[in-house]
Protein backbone atom coordinates (compact mmCIF):
# COMPACT_ATOMS: atom_id res chain seq x y z
CA UNK A 1 0.00 0.00 0.00
CA UNK A 2 1.12 3.20 -0.98
CA UNK A 3 0.92 6.43 1.57
CA UNK A 4 0.35 10.14 0.68
CA UNK A 5 0.80 12.87 3.43
CA UNK A 6 0.11 15.63 0.57
CA UNK A 7 -0.74 18.47 3.17
CA UNK A 8 -4.13 20.46 4.24
CA UNK A 9 -6.21 19.01 0.90
CA UNK A 10 -4.73 16.44 -1.83
CA UNK A 11 -2.42 16.62 -3.96
CA UNK A 12 -4.51 17.17 -6.81
CA UNK A 13 -1.72 17.40 -9.70
CA UNK A 14 -0.49 13.90 -8.26
CA UNK A 15 -3.77 12.29 -7.72
CA UNK A 16 -5.04 13.15 -11.41
CA UNK A 17 -1.74 12.05 -13.12
CA UNK A 18 -2.21 8.70 -11.25
CA UNK A 19 -5.79 8.66 -12.42
CA UNK A 20 -5.02 9.29 -16.08
CA UNK A 21 -2.84 6.37 -16.43
CA UNK A 22 -5.65 4.18 -15.81
CA UNK A 23 -7.34 6.16 -18.06
CA UNK A 24 -4.94 5.50 -20.51
CA UNK A 25 -4.64 1.56 -20.91
CA UNK A 26 -6.77 1.23 -23.57
CA UNK A 27 -9.72 -0.46 -21.51
CA UNK A 28 -12.29 0.35 -19.12
CA UNK A 29 -10.95 1.03 -15.94
CA UNK A 30 -13.10 1.47 -12.33
CA UNK A 31 -11.53 3.76 -9.36
CA UNK A 32 -12.89 3.89 -6.17
CA UNK A 33 -12.35 6.63 -3.43
CA UNK A 34 -13.53 5.85 -0.23
CA UNK A 35 -13.45 6.87 3.35
CA UNK A 36 -15.57 7.62 5.78
CA UNK A 37 -18.77 10.07 5.86
CA UNK A 38 -17.71 13.62 5.64
CA UNK A 39 -13.69 12.95 4.51
CA UNK A 40 -13.89 14.52 0.99
CA UNK A 41 -14.41 11.62 -1.14
CA UNK A 42 -17.55 13.92 -3.60
CA UNK A 43 -15.24 16.59 -3.57
CA UNK A 44 -12.23 15.09 -4.57
CA UNK A 45 -13.76 12.86 -7.31
CA UNK A 46 -15.54 15.88 -8.51
CA UNK A 47 -12.21 17.34 -9.05
CA UNK A 48 -10.43 14.58 -10.84
CA UNK A 49 -12.93 14.23 -13.07
CA UNK A 50 -13.12 17.59 -14.05
CA UNK A 51 -9.24 17.81 -14.51
CA UNK A 52 -9.66 14.92 -16.69
CA UNK A 53 -11.35 16.88 -19.11
CA UNK A 54 -13.58 13.69 -21.01
CA UNK A 55 -12.20 10.76 -19.94
CA UNK A 56 -13.89 10.41 -16.95
CA UNK A 57 -17.48 9.86 -15.87
CA UNK A 58 -18.17 9.98 -11.84
CA UNK A 59 -20.76 7.76 -10.59
CA UNK A 60 -21.76 8.10 -7.10
CA UNK A 61 -22.42 4.69 -4.49
CA UNK A 62 -25.01 6.94 -3.24
CA UNK A 63 -27.53 6.76 -5.94
CA UNK A 64 -28.20 2.85 -4.70
CA UNK A 65 -29.53 4.22 -1.17
CA UNK A 66 -32.86 2.49 -0.75
CA UNK A 67 -35.65 5.28 -0.94
CA UNK A 68 -36.94 6.54 2.48
CA UNK A 69 -40.69 4.70 1.56
CA UNK A 70 -38.68 1.53 1.50
CA UNK A 71 -36.43 2.24 4.70
CA UNK A 72 -39.49 3.44 6.62
CA UNK A 73 -41.07 -0.11 5.86
CA UNK A 74 -37.70 -2.03 6.86
CA UNK A 75 -37.79 -0.15 10.28
CA UNK A 76 -33.96 1.47 8.76
CA UNK A 77 -34.99 5.17 8.25
CA UNK A 78 -33.00 6.25 11.71
CA UNK A 79 -29.85 4.35 10.42
CA UNK A 80 -30.28 5.78 7.09
CA UNK A 81 -26.07 5.23 5.69
CA UNK A 82 -25.42 2.44 7.20
CA UNK A 83 -24.63 -0.54 4.75
CA UNK A 84 -27.78 -2.48 4.98
CA UNK A 85 -29.30 0.91 3.91
CA UNK A 86 -28.39 0.79 0.46
CA UNK A 87 -28.51 -1.59 -2.32
CA UNK A 88 -25.09 -3.15 -2.57
CA UNK A 89 -26.24 -5.92 -5.11
CA UNK A 90 -27.39 -3.51 -7.38
CA UNK A 91 -24.22 -1.23 -6.79
CA UNK A 92 -22.12 -4.37 -7.72
CA UNK A 93 -24.50 -5.28 -10.92
CA UNK A 94 -24.15 -1.83 -11.86
CA UNK A 95 -19.71 -2.17 -11.61
CA UNK A 96 -19.71 -5.07 -13.61
CA UNK A 97 -21.54 -3.44 -16.40
CA UNK A 98 -19.79 -0.45 -16.24
CA UNK A 99 -16.63 -2.90 -16.74
CA UNK A 100 -17.44 -4.14 -19.71
CA UNK A 101 -19.68 -2.27 -21.86
CA UNK A 102 -21.39 -3.46 -24.95
CA UNK A 103 -23.06 -1.86 -27.82
CA UNK A 104 -23.36 1.58 -28.88
CA UNK A 105 -25.12 3.18 -25.92
CA UNK A 106 -24.36 4.83 -22.88
CA UNK A 107 -25.24 2.95 -19.20
CA UNK A 108 -27.11 5.13 -17.11
CA UNK A 109 -26.45 5.19 -13.08
CA UNK A 110 -28.47 6.64 -10.52
CA UNK A 111 -27.42 9.63 -8.45
CA UNK A 112 -28.54 11.37 -4.95
CA UNK A 113 -30.09 14.13 -4.83
CA UNK A 114 -29.17 15.78 -1.08
CA UNK A 115 -31.91 18.22 -1.34
CA UNK A 116 -34.74 15.71 -1.43
CA UNK A 117 -32.92 13.37 0.37
CA UNK A 118 -33.81 10.64 -2.32
CA UNK A 119 -32.11 8.57 -5.19
CA UNK A 120 -33.27 9.46 -8.74
CA UNK A 121 -33.16 6.43 -11.54
CA UNK A 122 -30.93 7.65 -14.97
CA UNK A 123 -29.25 10.49 -13.87
CA UNK A 124 -25.77 9.88 -15.05
CA UNK A 125 -25.06 8.65 -18.45
CA UNK A 126 -21.61 6.63 -18.91
CA UNK A 127 -20.83 6.52 -22.88
CA UNK A 128 -18.95 3.39 -23.38
CA UNK A 129 -16.14 5.36 -25.21
CA UNK A 130 -15.34 6.81 -22.08
CA UNK A 131 -11.85 5.40 -20.41
CA UNK A 132 -12.27 6.10 -16.89
CA UNK A 133 -15.30 5.19 -14.21
CA UNK A 134 -14.60 7.47 -10.76
CA UNK A 135 -17.24 5.99 -8.01
CA UNK A 136 -16.89 7.26 -4.44
CA UNK A 137 -18.70 5.88 -1.63
CA UNK A 138 -18.90 4.60 2.37
CA UNK A 139 -18.76 0.87 1.51
CA UNK A 140 -15.99 0.20 -1.32
CA UNK A 141 -13.94 -2.11 1.16
CA UNK A 142 -16.17 -3.89 3.04
CA UNK A 143 -15.50 -7.81 2.62
CA UNK A 144 -18.89 -9.00 3.91
CA UNK A 145 -22.11 -9.45 3.14
CA UNK A 146 -24.02 -8.53 -0.67
CA UNK A 147 -20.51 -5.55 -0.40
CA UNK A 148 -18.34 -8.49 -0.43
CA UNK A 149 -17.79 -7.96 -4.71
CA UNK A 150 -17.46 -4.45 -4.87
CA UNK A 151 -13.92 -4.61 -4.02
CA UNK A 152 -12.83 -6.66 -6.84
CA UNK A 153 -14.73 -5.03 -9.45
CA UNK A 154 -12.61 -1.32 -9.22
CA UNK A 155 -9.04 -1.51 -10.25
CA UNK A 156 -7.90 0.91 -7.79
CA UNK A 157 -9.81 2.05 -4.48
CA UNK A 158 -7.80 5.23 -2.71
CA UNK A 159 -8.77 6.08 1.13
CA UNK A 160 -9.26 9.32 1.94
CA UNK A 161 -7.92 9.35 5.85
CA UNK A 162 -9.29 12.68 7.13
CA UNK A 163 -8.89 14.56 10.64
CA UNK A 164 -11.56 13.33 12.73
CA UNK A 165 -12.30 17.11 13.94
CA UNK A 166 -12.45 18.38 10.96
CA UNK A 167 -14.46 16.02 8.89
CA UNK A 168 -17.09 15.76 11.84
CA UNK A 169 -17.33 19.77 11.31
CA UNK A 170 -17.67 18.70 7.71
CA UNK A 171 -20.24 16.35 7.96
CA UNK A 172 -22.46 18.95 11.01
CA UNK A 173 -22.25 21.84 8.61
CA UNK A 174 -23.53 19.74 5.76
CA UNK A 175 -26.37 18.60 7.23
CA UNK A 176 -27.12 22.14 8.26
CA UNK A 177 -27.04 23.67 4.78
CA UNK A 178 -29.31 20.87 3.54
CA UNK A 179 -32.17 21.88 5.69
CA UNK A 180 -31.25 20.17 9.02
CA UNK A 181 -31.53 21.75 12.47
CA UNK A 182 -27.79 22.46 13.66
CA UNK A 183 -28.83 20.23 17.25
CA UNK A 184 -30.33 17.87 15.62
CA UNK A 185 -27.36 17.67 12.91
CA UNK A 186 -24.51 17.16 15.66
CA UNK A 187 -26.99 14.20 17.42
CA UNK A 188 -27.12 12.67 14.04
CA UNK A 189 -23.13 12.69 13.12
CA UNK A 190 -22.43 11.78 16.91
CA UNK A 191 -24.23 8.69 16.51
CA UNK A 192 -24.97 7.10 12.65
CA UNK A 193 -22.46 8.86 10.94
CA UNK A 194 -19.94 7.93 13.35
CA UNK A 195 -20.83 4.35 14.19
CA UNK A 196 -20.26 4.07 10.01
CA UNK A 197 -17.17 6.23 10.12
CA UNK A 198 -15.53 3.51 12.49
CA UNK A 199 -16.64 0.38 10.19
CA UNK A 200 -15.48 1.97 7.29
CA UNK A 201 -11.95 3.11 9.07
CA UNK A 202 -11.28 -0.65 9.78
CA UNK A 203 -10.95 -1.51 5.96
CA UNK A 204 -8.89 0.94 5.68
CA UNK A 205 -5.95 -0.91 4.99
CA UNK A 206 -7.32 -2.89 1.55
CA UNK A 207 -6.97 0.21 -0.53
CA UNK A 208 -4.15 0.91 -2.51
CA UNK A 209 -3.42 4.47 -1.72
CA UNK A 210 -3.89 6.78 1.57
CA UNK A 211 -4.57 10.40 0.79
CA UNK A 212 -4.44 11.93 4.32
CA UNK A 213 -6.76 15.05 4.96
CA UNK A 214 -5.94 17.33 7.38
Amino acid sequence: MDTSAPGTHPDLARLTARARRLATTGVRRVLGITGAPGSGKSTLAARLVDALDGQAVLVPMDGFHLAGAELARLGRAERKGAPDTFDAAGYAALLRRLRHPEGPDPVYAPAFDRELEEPVAGSVPVPPDTPLVVTEGNYLLLDEGPWAPVRGLLDEVWFLDADPELRVRRLVDRHVRFGKPRPYAERWVAGSDERNARLVQRHRDRADLVVRVS
